[in-house]
C-alpha cells in the first residue's frame, strides 16, 4: 500500500524581498519602490499551489514586521508555513533584491543585497524529523547551494535525508555567476546528481557549468548515462529584446528513452521575465506529479506557466489551472481566435 503524504511538494530556499522602481523607472534615479515578495523555490512553490496542489517551503525568517508581511504574502497563495523557522535575534533580517526593468537596449538589472539574511543562519538541526516523510516530492535550486559553505553543507544533507526517506528529489541547477564559479558549482552539483529524480538544467549551463558537448538532446541524455536521474528538462528561451521573447522546451523520459517537445510560444509580450523559469518548473512539476510522470503533459504545463509568468509583473507566478488550461487549448489551436476573453 502506497505510503500516504500530507504535500504534494516541499522546496527549501531563501524567500526575498524585491524592491523595483515603478514601471520603467531607474534604480538612480527613482525616490518609490514596490514591494514585492520572492526566491526561487518560493516561486516555483506558489506556482504549483495555484495550479492546485498542496504545497509548503521550508525557509527561516526573521520574526519581525517584515518577516509577518512576507509570511502573510506567501500564505494568500495557499503555500503552507508549517515548515517555516523564525530568528529572533537582534541581527534578524531578510534578503533583498533591487530589480529594474529594460527596454531595448537598455537590459534588466538586479542587484542582491541577500548576505547573511536569517536564511544563512539555516542547520540541519532545525529541520524537524517528519519533513523527510511529508512530502511526495522535494525541490531546491543550485541558488541555495551556493549562498554559502554552511547551507551547501545543511542543503546536501537534506537531500539526501529526503531521499532515503523515499521523497522523489527534483533539483534545478540556477546557475548564477555572482554566487559562485562554474567549477565549484559543477563540483559540488555532481556530488548530488546521484540522489536527483528531476533535473532542470539549460542548453548553455550544460555547456559552460557541466563542460558537456554535443547537441542539447545527447547532452540531456548523457546525464541520464552518467547518474540515476528519471527525467531531465531543458528550457530553449530566445531574447529578441527585453520586451519580447520566444519560449519552448525538450523534456527527456530516460526510462522510455523518449524526448517530448511542442511547439515553442512565440513573440511573447513580457512584462517581467523574473520567475518565468521558476514558473516552468512549477508547470512541469504539476504536469508529472498528476499524471504518472506523463512528460509530455509536463512539457505543455511547464511552456504555458512560464509563458503567461513572463506577461505578470514581480517574481510570483498568479494562474490558476483553468487559464493554463485555457491558455494550453489556444496554443494548440489552428485558426481565428478570440482576442479577448469573456
Amino acid at each position: 500500500m502506497e505510503e500516504k503524504r500530507n504535500f504534494d511538494l516541499l522546496t527549501l530556499g531563501q524567500l526575498l524581498l524585491r524592491l523595483s522602481p515603478p514601471d520603467n523607472d531607474r534604480l538612480v534615479r527613482g525616490d518609490t519602490f514596490v514591494k514585492q515578495v520572492g526566491g526561487a523555490e518560493l516561486n516555483v512553490a506558489v506556482g504549483v499551489a495555484l495550479l492546485g496542489l498542496h504545497v509548503g517551503i521550508i525557509s527561516k525568517l526573521p520574526s519581525h514586521d517584515v518577516g509577518s508581511f512576507m509570511k502573510g504574502k506567501i500564505r494568500s497563495y495557499g503555500v503552507s508555513d508549517d515548515f517555516f523557522l523564525y530568528d529572533s535575534s537582534p541581527s534578524a533580517r531578510v534578503g533583498i533584491y533591487y530589480y529594474e526593468n529594460g527596454a531595448y537596449p537598455r537590459k534588466p538589472k538586479v542587484i542582491y543585497d541577500r548576505a547573511n539574511s536569517s536564511f544563512y543562519s539555516l542547520s540541519i538541526d532545525e529541520i524537524p524529523e517528519e519533513a523527510y516523510t511529508a512530502a511526495r516530492c522535494f525541490h531546491t535550486s543550485g541558488i541555495t547551494l551556493a549562498l554559502s559553505p554552511e547551507l551547501r553543507e545543511t542543503t546536501v544533507k537534506m537531500i539526501k535525508r529526503f531521499k532515503e526517506a523515499g521523497t522523489l528529489v527534483s533539483f534545478d541547477v540556477n546557475f548564477r555567476g555572482n554566487l559562485w564559479t562554474g567549477e565549484e558549482a559543477r563540483e559540488c552539483i555532481e556530488k548530488i546528481l546521484p540522489y536527483v529524480d528531476i533535473f532542470f538544467c539549460s542548453e548553455d549551463t550544460a555547456r559552460l557549468t557541466f563542460k558537456k558537448t554535443g547537441t542539447a538532446r545527447e547532452m540531456m541524455k548523457s546525464f541520464t548515462d552518467q547518474y540515476p536521474i528519471s527525467i531531465v528538462a531543458s528550457t530553449q528561451r530566445t531574447v529578441h529584446s527585453p520586451k519580447r521573447h520566444t519560449f519552448g522546451s525538450v523534456i527527456y523520459d530516460a526510462r522510455k528513452d523518449l524526448y517530448y517537445e511542442e511547439e515553442p510560444y512565440k513573440d511573447i509580450d513580457v512584462v517581467d521575465r523574473i520567475g518565468s523559469g521558476d514558473a516552468y518548473i512549477s508547470g512541469a512539476l504539476y504536469g508529472l506529479l498528476t499524471s504518472n510522470f506523463d512528460c509530455e503533459r509536463a512539457v505543455r504545463f511547464g511552456n504555458a506557466t512560464s509563458a503567461v509568468k513572463n506577461t505578470i509583473p514581480g517574481d510570483l507566478p498568479s494562474s490558476n489551472l483553468e487559464e493554463i488550461e485555457t491558455i494550453i487549448k489556444a496554443h494548440n489551436q489552428t485558426g481565428p481566435q478570440s482576442e479577448m476573453a469573456r
